[in-house]
């Protein structure tokens, strides 16, 4: 089992250091030693990738173990934080939030099922809230007399299977999620999967 330390701060004003420091301080008193640090000077409103999590999440395997100060830390919201914690846990990764010791799974397996439920919930309400922004958005933009239809002269005829999900993508790259990770949470909604390609496209013509 290998552990690592995930540290990242929104501006110069505050400091890695102090932060690697809690972190290490926690370890010691948990007797694990962290082997690797992850660090980013970087706001959360950033991408997963900006923000290193794809290279956190692609450096855990089965057994490891993520150290990291609070939720807020990983993700910009609750939704997206979710996202996250159900990749890590799905490779078998143990986290603790030295701040949020009761929502950790580390020490808490048995709890595993119940935090998630604690999770979803938090996140579904933050998905709630998006969406009643979203949608007042669009109903602003169109206002204005703005088309947000589908572009004349497409040719993406396997996009138009993505219209009924046209505000939940828009959600998600308001989060800034990757369109790889857009396609597989849409997909698992589709009777047909779509490719990289598909989305790639209807997001550049339909979305942004």
């Amino acid at each position: 089992m290998k552990t690592i330390g995930y540290v990242r701060v929104s501006s110069d004003k505050q400091d890695l250091n102090k932060q690697r420091h809690l972190l290490l301080e926690h370890a010691q008193k948990i007797q694990v030693v962290i082997n690797e640090f992850i660090e980013i000077e970087i706001s959360s409103r950033k991408t997963v990738t900006e923000r290193k999590i794809d290279q956190l999440i692609s450096s855990l395997d089965h057994g490891d173990l993520l150290i990291v100060a609070e939720l807020s830390r990983l993700g910009r919201n609750m939704f997206e934080t979710l996202g996250i914690i159900n990749q890590l846990l799905e490779k078998g990764v143990l986290i603790d939030f030295i701040r949020q010791p009761e929502l950790s799974t580390y020490r808490n397996s048995h709890h595993v099922k119940l935090l998630l439920a604690i999770y979803s919930y938090f996140a579904d309400s933050e998905r709630e809230f998006i969406s009643i922004r979203t949608k007042q958005g669009l109903e602003a933009v169109k206002a204005k007399g703005v088309k947000l239809g589908r572009p004349k002269g497409s040719k993406n005829k396997k996009g138009r299977a993505l219209d009924p999900f046209r505000e939940q993508i828009l959600e998600y790259q308001q989060m800034g999620l990757p369109v790889a990770s857009i396609m597989k949470i849409v997909n698992n909604q589709l009777e047909e999967k779509l490719s990289y390609n598909t989305f790639k496209i209807f997001i550049s013509q339909y979305v942004n």
